[in-house]
């Protein structure tokens, strides 16, 4: 059974379903809107978002629910009470998700470094279209393990180790330059 923060739907992002949510990014993704419609000082903001969380915890029948549909929702609200500038302007941005690197390691199984780092950059580039800007990677040396398959760690999984930790920093750099850029957020390993 699968509890759900306030009776709210999971949502779907991309690939990936995020649970357990908070809902300051509406607020970031609708300060944005309002910014890039001139209208930074757009005052209803908290209450618009608060609405929002009203039909997430008692009007959504849904248990599963599109990003993409509640941008879609949360534009026409916009529309209907006037503000069709900052609907026009409204870019998706999703809660932080949590992609589990031993499920990709599984995926490509073990032996295939690169077509793991491929698959990996392939979801991030997926999550970033779809409103993502912030991903947790969780299971680091669990998919070491499984690239390496190895039941015990070994010098060769400290070297993967490494490698993955050091793509993954490369990747948080190189995302510095774009306009909406990813935090990528890597769990540290247990000694």
């Amino acid at each position: 059974m699968i509890s759900f923060i306030g009776n709210r739907p999971a949502l779907q992002i991309g690939r990936y379903q995020v649970f357990d949510y908070d809902t300051s990014w509406l607020d970031d993704a609708l300060r944005r809107a309002a910014a890039a419609a001139d209208h930074e000082d757009f005052p209803f903001v908290e209450e618009i978002c608060d609405g929002i969380v009203q039909y997430l915890e008692t009007k959504c029948p849904l248990r599963l629910l599109q990003l993409d549909d509640l941008y879609a929702r949360l534009r026409l609200m916009l529309v209907k009470i006037g503000c069709t500038p900052i609907a026009e302007k409204l870019v998706p941005l999703a809660p932080p998700v949590t992609v589990s690197l031993a499920g990709v390691a599984l995926e490509v199984g073990n032996g295939f470094e690169l077509a793991f780092f491929e698959t990996l950059r392939c979801e991030l580039a997926a999550l970033r279209c779809a409103g993502a800007e912030e991903i947790r990677f969780v299971g680091l040396r669990q998919s070491v393990l499984v690239l390496r398959g190895a039941l015990q760690w070994n010098k060769g999984c400290e070297g993967l180790l490494q490698e993955i930790q050091t793509i993954i920093t490369a990747w948080n750099r190189d995302q510095t330059a774009l306009s909406r850029p990813l935090r990528l957020l890597l769990e540290e390993p247990a000694g």
